[in-house]
């Protein structure tokens, strides 16, 4: 007789560990979704801004990159704090600080007290995001459960800077625009005491010290160089006021290429980028971010200064936006199943530009659907598309050292972009306005600065083909004994790099 054996069926995880999985999702895109709104939610409060704080136009601009170029250049230094010091550390002191800055930035009395805050709300973004995507990564295994979480985090993410007009012209018009910033203080309490109890600790296991001067080299070039962007609206491209600032940015930041190369624990180490998938992918965040940054900035303006839109009109008039690159993220993991990540994040990059170039097409008395509404549907859909697939290739898979790093670099290429692109576009738009406070002139300016973006993404999408490693390259199951690959990640017959595998793998 053959004996039988009990075989005790498939177990599912307990709902406990389910519960706290979920929990740390949500506590992660949770954070998420603060720093990303806050990109955002202070554009359509800025003419309220200026008019109670007598802030100039340049000013102005700063209130947006004063957050933006802090969130940018400490995000390494945030990423490696996490690999370093813990995970739930940086995440609790990262959201912490940002909630106090942005109660600081709430009681602003004078535009260089906002100024300070909002680079202090920036700080605490730049430790708190990468927390929160080297969270969710460790707390949901590798694979399509994975995918999906990186879809909801990026859809959530997306979905902040997106809410931002309309979040934002709600609290100004029944409020005041200080609301804008205190909104923070409440749902940045309770996320705090939620993740005290339900995130679990975790760390690299490397407790070298971090490298400050890294961080503080990378950050000075980045606002100097975006500081000599914007003086060419002013002063033009060749004026001292302009050269100066910009050729001592890139200055800063090749010192930091070298200190990087040279110091033994490095804020970046340049063998990452060493490997296919993460330089290509991080180039073609940063010039996703630098053309599609923008796109809230110059839309709520002019929705309010040409087409005579209250902040609370211009808010709902960008929800179609809000929700079109809400559901392109979450649409983009079921996608990406079927295509790979490649062949969608280049069809999502170029129906972006096509919404973009669409989108240069307004008119001082455009209609709202076809000045507002279906490019903007076009231009977020496509943004959203292409944004999953780029973030996922960039971080499925990295080692257990690298994790928070390479969770910082993505939002650091991203925000960088950003900063960036928003300094160029708006130098774009003066110079074409040249100084003419005409609807006309304006609108103008606006649409210039959109065909410039409609170009940057298309350029990015024939790069993205050339360079992203492809489905059967990406589709590879590195060990841990493969480090020595380095850079040969996507080479036909070659061992990938460990630190990172597609979604796809």
């Amino acid at each position: 007789m053959t004996a039988m054996v009990d075989v005790p069926p498939p177990t599912r995880p307990p709902a406990r560990s389910r519960t706290r999985t979920w929990a740390v999702v949500a506590a992660a895109c949770t954070g998420q979704f603060l720093v990303v709104l806050d990109v955002s939610v202070v554009n359509v409060a800025l003419p309220s801004m200026r008019t109670d704080l007598g802030l100039s136009a340049p000013g102005l601009q700063w209130v947006v990159n004063a957050y933006s170029i802090a969130f940018a250049g400490f995000m390494l230094l945030g990423g490696r704090a996490a690999d370093i010091y813990g995970r739930k550390r940086m995440f609790l002191t990262g959201l912490g600080l940002f909630t106090a800055a942005s109660l600081a930035g709430g009681f602003a009395q004078e535009g260089w007290q906002l100024l300070a805050a909002r680079a202090g709300q920036g700080l605490g973004a730049a430790v708190l995001s990468p927390a929160t995507l080297t969270i969710l990564t460790a707390a949901v295994p590798e694979g399509p459960a994975r995918t999906r979480a990186i879809g909801t985090w990026m859809a959530v993410g997306a979905g902040g800077g997106a809410a931002g007009g309309l979040i934002g012209g709600v609290l100004t018009d029944l409020l005041s625009w200080r609301w804008v910033l205190l909104i923070n203080v409440p749902v940045g309490v309770l996320v705090l005491a939620g993740a005290a109890v339900w995130l679990a600790e975790g760390r690299a296991g490397d407790r070298r010290r971090v490298d400050l001067l890294g961080a503080v080299l990378v950050t000075a070039g980045l606002a100097t160089t975006a500081y000599g962007i914007v003086q060419t609206e002013a002063t033009g491209w060749t004026a001292a006021a302009t050269l100066v600032p910009l050729l001592g940015g890139l200055a800063l930041l090749g010192a930091f290429v070298l200190v990087e190369a040279r110091t033994a624990a490095p804020l970046m180490p340049l063998r990452v980028l060493g490997v296919r998938a993460v330089s290509a992918a991080n180039v073609s965040m940063l010039l996703m971010g630098s053309a599609t940054f923008g796109m809230w900035y110059f839309m709520t303006v002019y929705a309010q200064n040409v087409l005579g839109y209250t902040p609370l009109e211009a808010g709902f008039a960008l929800v179609p936006s809000s929700a079109a690159v809400f559901v392109g993220a979450k649409a983009a993991p079921v996608i990406m199943a079927r295509t790979g990540a490649k062949p969608l994040a280049v069809a999502g990059t170029l129906a972006a530009a096509a919404g973009f170039g669409w989108q240069s097409t307004m008119g001082v008395h455009g209609s709202y659907l076809t000045s507002v509404c279906l490019p903007g549907v076009l231009m977020m859909a496509g943004a959203g598309l292409a944004s999953t697939p780029l973030a996922a290739l960039a971080t499925s898979g990295a080692a257990p050292g690298d994790a928070g790093l390479v969770s910082g670099l993505v939002n650091t290429s991203r925000t960088m972009g950003g900063a960036l692109g928003l300094a160029v576009l708006s130098t774009v738009a003066a110079a074409r306005t040249a100084g003419s406070t005409g609807a006309a002139e304006i609108t103008a300016g606006y649409a210039l600065a959109f065909r410039t973006s409609a170009v940057v993404l298309v350029a990015g999408a024939v790069m993205m083909l050339l360079w992203l490693p492809g489905r059967a390259a990406a589709d590879t199951r590195g060990g841990p004994d493969a480090r020595a690959g380095g850079g040969r990640a996507g080479r036909p017959g070659k061992e990938p790099a460990p630190a990172l595998r597609s979604p796809e793998a």
